[in-house]
């Protein structure tokens, strides 16, 4: 019987130096994998990701400053059309009138003025704009010729009917065409309105020309 013959020693050294390896090699591999997985678990946190934070909303300065000077009510402005009381206002001009008639004037500047005025006579101005800032003085350019007891110019407002805001005394002038300024204080006025001048004296007979008239603050 044959007996097989013994592999030399230096087989036996290699093949267990080789399965070594291959162990180690195992070994090592499933290092990295459990190492892999632990850092994962690590990194990962919870499951679902966190939302990203929002940067805080800010106005622009142009935005913020638009909304701070935005007024909270429209401005008023005057509407269009209508009389400045603080300008001349010619008598000839009156929206309506009753008992009086226009005739030339020899004043300065020429034109025409309203004569024929007598006890109960008007002029009414229409759309008159006296502003934010109230009227007190109304002051008017006239003309008397009359021995007898003066006249008054009263100034109403809205109405013939309302009480005088005003009343300026008529004296003697030294003719129908002798012409001077003169004026008086109203009931503060502002807005805008329609003006009457109502013409009143005790007696008969015309007693006043007027040229124009205006008011003042």
């Amino acid at each position: 019987m044959t007996t097989p013959a013994s592999a030399p020693p230096g087989v036996y050294h290699s093949r267990s130096r080789v399965t070594r390896i291959r162990v180690a090699s195992a070994a090592a591999g499933l290092a990295l994998v459990l190492l892999g997985y632990l850092i994962g678990r690590l990194q990962g946190g919870s499951q679902t990701p966190a939302a990203a934070a929002r940067p805080p909303v800010t106005s622009s300065p142009a935005v913020a400053a638009t909304a701070s000077a935005e007024p909270s009510s429209p401005p008023t402005t005057p509407a269009p059309g209508g009389t400045d009381a603080y300008s001349i206002i010619q008598a000839e001009a009156a929206s309506g009138q009753q008992g009086t008639q226009v005739q030339d004037t020899e004043d300065a500047g020429g034109g025409q003025n309203v004569g024929w005025i007598g006890n109960g006579d008007w002029l009414r101005f229409d759309d008159v704009d006296f502003g934010d800032q109230p009227a007190r003085t109304f002051a008017a350019r006239v003309a008397a010729d009359t021995d007898d007891a003066g006249g008054r110019i009263e100034v109403r407002i809205d109405s013939p009917g309302n009480e005088p805001a005003g009343t300026l005394t008529i004296e003697d002038t030294g003719g129908w065409q002798d012409w001077e300024s003169d004026k008086t204080e109203i009931t503060p006025t502002a807005g805008r309105h329609t003006v009457f001048l109502t013409f009143g004296r005790d007696g008969d007979g015309e007693f006043v020309n007027l040229n124009y008239f205006a008011f003042t603050h």
